[in-house]
């Protein structure tokens, strides 16, 4: 199961408001996504939630840093994992393949947003707005294919389904790998 948090992460005063924004505690330990690098459940610090009924839940952050300075326009994107928000509850290697799953389809909406900013023309009148709306824009459609994700694999359970969506996964970070490297 994918908990939708989000982090925000302004140099220069950035406000987004949104409902799902939940914020990254400073002190929080997180992992950043590394293809080389995959979670395993010593990763999973959170007690296990005894109100929920999934076997496991991954907590992701894909945030955006950015610095203007005499009109040059910079910024950094991140995508972490929460060891302190995410938990297991029925610890096996198919389940932890399922929320590894929700970790690289984070990875690959970084990406994707990584490609926004690439193409977007800074505009110091409207550049905050611009942001939002690109941050916005991506952040929907990430949590709309975690959702979708869960959905169709029955949140693990279709094993057909659930081969077919890591496989779908593994293909688009490839098709978005030039975008692999984000600042």
């Amino acid at each position: 199961m994918q908990t939708a948090l989000i982090k925000y992460f302004p140099v220069i005063a950035l406000l987004f408001s949104s409902p799902a924004v939940v914020a990254q505690d400073s002190n929080e330990e997180t992992i950043e996504w590394s293809a080389s690098r995959k979670l395993t459940w010593s990763d999973y610090k959170a007690k296990p939630n005894p109100a929920s009924d999934a076997a496991a839940t991954t907590t992701t952050y894909v945030g955006i840093e950015y610095k203007i300075s005499n009109d040059n326009f910079s910024y950094f994107i991140h995508c972490r994992f929460s060891k302190d928000r995410s938990w297991g509850l029925h610890k096996t290697d198919y389940i932890l393949s399922h929320e590894q799953g929700h970790f690289d389809i984070a990875e690959l909406f970084a990406r994707k947003l990584h490609k926004e900013m690439s193409n977007y023309t800074f505009n110091k009148r409207s550049f905050q707005k611009d942001l939002k709306k690109i941050y916005d824009a991506i952040m929907n459609e990430r949590e709309s294919t975690q959702n979708l994700y869960d959905k169709e694999t029955n949140h693990s359970i279709n094993k057909e389904k659930q081969a077919e969506w890591l496989k779908k996964i593994q293909f688009l970070l490839k098709e978005y790998s030039d975008y692999a490297n984000y600042p």
